[in-house]
């Protein structure tokens, strides 16, 4: 079954030849500008750990689009574990605490 897409593309290279036109199989590149970042992390204690770690996979605005919670601390707590066990974010153990202290103070 693997050997199915090679003989089909070898097959339509082989169609292409014979008919005279030669079939290209490479696809054009594509070029593009990233915006420009317009949100920010607030200032606060540790935002360069902050910055470090969550920038990699999200923006500033993701973490402003948090609902309004009682205990800002279990909450951030449960969101950066998350990101952790579910997301697979590379976030070293020594900066866990500096992140939920950071976020619970700052948002």
């Amino acid at each position: 079954m693997r050997r199915t897409p090679f003989l089909i593309a070898t097959l339509a290279v082989g169609l292409g030849c014979l008919a005279g036109r030669p079939i290209s199989l490479t696809a054009a590149l594509v070029n593009y500008q990233v915006p420009q970042e317009t949100a920010a992390f607030k200032p606060g204690p540790d935002l360069a750990v902050v910055q470090g770690n969550c920038t990699a996979c999200h923006s500033s605005d993701y973490i402003r689009t948090q609902p309004p919670m009682q205990n800002r601390k279990e909450f951030w707590q449960a969101e950066v574990t998350k990101m952790i066990k579910v997301y697979g974010a590379p976030i070293d153990a020594a900066d866990v605490g500096k992140i939920v202290d950071y976020l619970a103070a700052t948002y």
